[in-house]
Order: structure tokens, then sequence, then C-alpha cells
């Protein structure tokens, strides 16, 4: 279904936020998601009654008929797709598409965890691995943590390309120096390449440095069609351009390790945003693992194949580099309540608007980014979106 001039309407972030995060002990998970709509609402400048599309997943039973429920919305459009990090950039394509299509005008995404404090409350113990059913039941068996599939890639990298573990250790070092410019990352102390090495070890290759934090903390976006712009508060961000990918279950059928799905989610988002990767001024990449941030910007083309080692450890990452990226800390230093590819489009529209404060970014005329790349990661590299956003 198109609109009466036969044309797409086009689809822009109209609202980003964020609940509180880090450490937050007296909330439950709902009231987390309640409070990141009720801020992504007002900083659009807009009301709940405007909703008419919703996506959630990761809580309840019937997610996101509970979540709508609690939060008071009653949806024409919905979508649960659940596809572990990259959930979220995969939702945004899909509501763009909904609102260009005529099925929606405003579609709110949203999410919230209490990782953490369920973890310090002992409502739940960490997760060693997603379960044992159907095709996982193959590897169980022999101990595969979802952290060592991880570390597994990482080993293979340094096998192909000769990528070092000091090249793996910049990463990290670079988020924590972005985050120590956002007054409201969880880890803002400095830290270098020997404190990365010198932790302990978590999965071989990697030490607790390598790996993200563990937070409570929820988010929200949301994005509506480009009529509903007259009667919003802040400049439109808009959707450029997605793709997504999945690739495999098992590592048995994951064809190669040092190869991610964004390869292909990358190349579609920005074939259909009509850029290329130089175009691109920072980049929010998921990151619950250095590998992952080093492997995707060689998938999305920032660097060739196997030189990802030699492109992060020249400061290029920083807020100042070449390419910053995760410029809010990431899920290394700033949050990381599970699931977190919401908090990459967030953080990708508050830098585009030139809204991030403390840790803002600036182009070298001294302007804000006008172009942003979010890309998110499912399970061990089996799902990928990618998500072009770019600002008037």
């Amino acid at each position: 279904m198109l609109t009466g001039t036969g044309s797409p309407r086009k689809v822009a972030v109209a609202g980003v936020a964020l609940s509180d995060c880090g450490r937050v002990d007296d909330a439950t998970a709902y009231a987390l998601h309640a409070q990141a709509a009720r801020r992504a609402l007002a900083d659009a400048g807009l009301g709940p009654g405007v909703v008419d599309g919703f996506a959630s997943a990761g809580l309840g039973t019937l997610a996101p008929v509970e979540v709508a429920e609690y939060l008071g919305l009653r949806p024409r459009w919905v979508d649960s797709t659940s596809v572990g990090g990259s959930t979220w950039e995969v939702m945004a394509a899909h509501a763009a598409d909904a609102i260009a299509a005529g099925h929606a005008r405003a579609v709110l995404l949203v999410y919230g965890s209490t990782a953490r404090a369920d973890i310090k409350a002992k409502r739940r113990t960490s997760n060693l691995s997603f379960g044992a059913r159907g095709p996982l039941q193959f590897e169980v068996p022999y101990g595969h943590s979802l952290i060592a599939k991880y570390a597994m890639a990482a080993r293979r990298h340094m096998h192909e390309y000769g990528t070092t573990i000091d090249q793996l250790a910049q990463v990290a070092v670079q988020a924590r120096a972005n985050a120590s410019r956002n007054p409201d990352a969880m880890f803002r102390d400095p830290v270098t390449v020997d404190d990365v090495l010198a932790g302990p070890m978590i999965a071989d290759p990697f030490t607790k440095l390598h790996c993200c934090i563990r937070s409570d903390g929820g988010a929200a976006v949301l994005l509506v069609a480009e009529d509903l712009l007259t009667d919003c508060a802040r400049p439109p961000v808009w959707v450029l351009g997605s793709g997504e990918h999945v690739s495999h279950t098992t590592m048995s059928e994951w064809e190669d390790f040092t190869v991610s799905p964004a390869a292909v989610s990358g190349r579609l988002a920005f074939e259909r945003a009509g850029v290329t990767p130089a175009d691109i001024d920072i980049a929010e990449i998921y990151d619950a693992f250095t590998y992952m941030t080093l492997v995707t910007l060689e998938d999305l083309g920032f660097c060739a194949k196997g030189e990802g080692g030699a492109f992060v450890e020249k400061g290029r990452l920083r807020h100042d580099g070449e390419l910053p990226v995760n410029t809010d800390g990431g899920g290394l230093s700033a949050q990381h309540p599970g699931m977190r590819g919401l908090f990459l489009l967030v953080e990708a529209v508050r830098q585009l608007r030139g809204d991030a404060g403390a840790h803002q970014v600036h182009r070298p005329d001294g302007t804000p980014p006008r172009l942003a790349v979010a890309s998110g990661t499912g399970g061990w590299f089996c799902s990928a979106g990618t998500v072009v956003l770019g600002r008037d």
C-alpha cells in the first residue's frame, strides 16, 4: 500500500531516549520500558495517542503484547522479532517498511532489562548457553559457552591474519576513552592495553575487559512518517537504508569464523541508502566482545578483510579519530543490559542531531556528523541488522 502520491513515505526517527541505566536496583524491567518510552515520546514532543505501531522483545510471555498493555497502548501494527542483539536494527527496518507502505504512522521500539540487578538479587544466574534444544544439542556436550564461541572466532582471526591480542585490547581502550567523556557511562576511568591484558582470563584470548559489562537499563526509539514531523519537537533523522541477514546456529555450520553476517546486512544497507562506508561519519557497532567491533568494521567495509587489527590500533575509533566508533563508550564501558542494539540507534540519533552533550562528536568543520551507521549482532554472529541514518 502506497500513499496517494504513489511513492513510499519517507521515515524519520522523531524521538529517542534511555531509561535510567547502569546500577538500577529499585525498578522492574517493565518500569524501565515505560520510563524509556515516556522519555522518547517527550523527546519527540508527541503523546502516546499518536503511536499506532509497537515493537518489543525479550520480556513477558507474549511480547510485545504484555509490554504494550503495560504501556497502555493498543497498536494496530506489531513486531516481536527476536534475533539477539541485532533485534532492534531488524525491527527498525521492519517498522520503516511498514510506515513507508502506510501500515502505520508512528512505531515505538522499546527495550528494558534488569540483567545486573537480577543477578545481584539472586533472582537469576548467569547464562552459559542458550539451551540444548534443536541443533544446539550437538554442541552443548562439548561445553561451548556463548563467550567461548566468540573467543574461538577471535582465535581464528588471529591465526588467519596475524591479528594480535594488543590490537584487540585497543578496542577496549578506545571504547573507554569515549566513555570517559560520557557522564552517563557506567565505567569512565581510562584503561591501557596493559590493563586489558592483565585482567582475569574469561575465555582465551578474552580477559575481563575484552568482554562487555553487565548493567540495567532501557531504551526507546520512535519512528514516524514524514507527515507527522510538523508536530515534532526535534529535527528529523532519516532512515536512509537497512539490511538484515542470518547465517547459522551451530558453529559447525559457520563457514568462516572471520566473517560475520554484517558482511551482507551492511552491503544491503549501504546500497539501499545510496552511500558507501567512506561517506559515514560515525559507527555504532554491537560490542559484546572486542572482536565483534574489529570484525564488523571489516565486514561493513571500513577496512579490508584481515586488516581490522591494523585499523583499530591507531586510535581511529576515538571520538576525535578517523572513524569514531561507539561514541558513548559502547557495551564495553557505557551500558549493556543485553540485546543492546536499540542503544546503538539512540546514540547514533543523538550524535546526528548534535545533542550528545559532553561526548558529542564533530566533523572537521565543527558540525555534527551527517551520516551514521548502526550495526547490531545477535547470538554468536548468527544474525545482523544494519541501519544507515542521516540528517538534513
